[in-house]
């Protein structure tokens, strides 16, 4: 048989065949009630519904007792950076929202409704989804490309009661801190001392360092890469988030950057990182990689130049992935059952720290034989739990829900279901 030049791993093919068949898309709506008869129909729709739309007319937080809205999230793109693939437009960015869906609904018991949003243009892409925006216990926004994600993230939290999050943001900051205090944890080093170089400025890059500064670092201790090189306070070119990263320094490429760091962050591109550079840093460097599908130095690569390395990356064929499926579904899921009008710092930082705890513990016989049978241990190569670990749901959604309800934001008290067992329990 002759093989593919086109494919040749038989990956695009197999993709493909799994987005069409049995039938188009990942996601689907299913009934929550019988409507088997005709007085389930009568009470489904007309007149029984009367009764809920008037309870609801009277007091509008009677939607989460009469409608789905308390566990309803909706997925919302405009495709202006879908994953690696750049600006594709609004409809392109479908399948990655679907997916989005099934990751929520699979991890966390969350239903979804994906939303594509036709429009480059921040004030349209802010109105139309702050007009729908109260038929959703949350919104999580996805591939939207910086600088304008910030500010439309900024006003839809101004403008919604609800938690908007977005998530190319946040969660590779929540899981990314987690998996860096554990690697410095494991070189006998603190995260107010190290000196972190991250390069990458756009909607990751930047919340990740903001991230990290409310964890405990310190912004002199800060180096940020852009495509121009080293952001520093004698730049006239700089937005208004890469300012508050401007420092004094005379660093001004990648290479004069990393000299002596301990740190290294990447959401860039490929290749970024050199076996040079990465010998000029500190004695047990620590690699963050995260540009995908491609890394900025492969670990391979990594280990050969430092064996004193710890390196992450944004793979799963790869020890230490920064997989955002490790946040999400859970902070959702905790800030949907305490009705938390936001996702704030600090249930960002309640997140870290139950990922970084939860690292440190034995992990469980059914995880590693989900794994092909790894072995698993707190160490170099195991600094992040595993997206299957089933004890995500409780230790993460826990942790946010509390941290909500610390902090003022959350409507009503954690559930008596808490900490949830799994998915199932979430109706108990």
């Amino acid at each position: 048989m002759s093989r593919n030049t086109e494919d040749p791993t038989g990956l695009k093919t197999a993709a493909l065949d799994y987005h069409e068949h049995p039938r188009p898309g990942k996601l689907s709506v299913e009934l929550t009630k019988p409507a088997e008869n005709a007085r389930d129909l009568t009470l489904a729709y007309s007149p029984g519904v009367a009764s809920p739309v008037l309870e609801i007319a009277a007091d509008p937080e009677n939607a989460y007792r009469y409608t789905n809205k308390g566990n309803l999230v909706a997925v919302i793109s405009n495709g202006t950076a879908i994953l690696g693939l750049g600006d594709r437009g609004a409809l392109a960015s479908k399948p990655v929202m679907e997916g989005k869906g099934v990751l929520f609904r699979r991890f966390a018991g969350i239903d979804v409704f994906d939303i594509e949003v036709a429009t480059k243009d921040p004030e349209e892409f802010v109105k139309a989804v702050s007009l729908i925006a109260g038929s959703f216990g949350g919104i999580n926004l996805e591939d939207i490309a910086a600088p304008e994600a910030f500010e439309i993230e900024r006003r839809l939290i101004e403008l919604c009661d609800i938690p908007v999050f977005h998530d190319d943001q946040h969660g590779t900051a929540v899981i990314g801190g987690a998996a860096l205090l554990n690697a410095l944890e494991i070189r006998g080093k603190r995260l107010e001392d190290a000196k972190i170089v991250t390069v990458g400025a756009g909607a990751a890059g930047i919340s990740v360092l903001r991230h990290l500064v409310d964890l405990g670092a310190h912004r002199r201790n800060i180096l940020l890469v852009d495509s121009k090189g080293v952001v520093h306070s004698d730049r006239v070119d700089l937005n208004q988030y890469k300012q508050p990263f401007a420092i004094e320094t005379e660093a001004r490429t990648l290479a004069d950057a990393l000299v002596g760091a301990d740190v290294f962050i990447g959401v860039s591109q490929p290749g970024v990182l050199t076996p040079e550079m990465l010998r000029s840093m500190a004695d047990g460097p620590i690699v963050f990689a995260l540009a995908n599908p491609d890394p900025e130095i492969t670990p391979a690569e990594a280990i050969a130049t430092r064996d004193d390395v710890i390196i992450a990356t944004g793979r799963s064929d790869y020890p230490n992935q920064v997989n955002n499926v490790l946040g999400f579904p859970f902070i959702f899921r905790g800030a949907l059952d305490v009705r938390a009008t936001e996702i704030n710092s600090e249930m960002k930082v309640a997140a870290t720290h139950a990922l970084r705890d939860l690292a440190k513990l034995p992990v469980p016989a059914e995880v590693e034989a989900a794994y092909g049978g790894t072995h698993f241990e707190f160490g170099p190569d195991y600094i992040i739990p595993k997206p299957l670990d089933p004890r995500l749901l409780a230790t993460v959604a826990t942790a946010v829900a509390q941290a909500a309800v610390d902090t003022g934001v959350a409507r009503r008290p954690l559930p008596a279901n808490y900490p949830l067992t799994s998915v199932d329990a979430i109706w108990a």
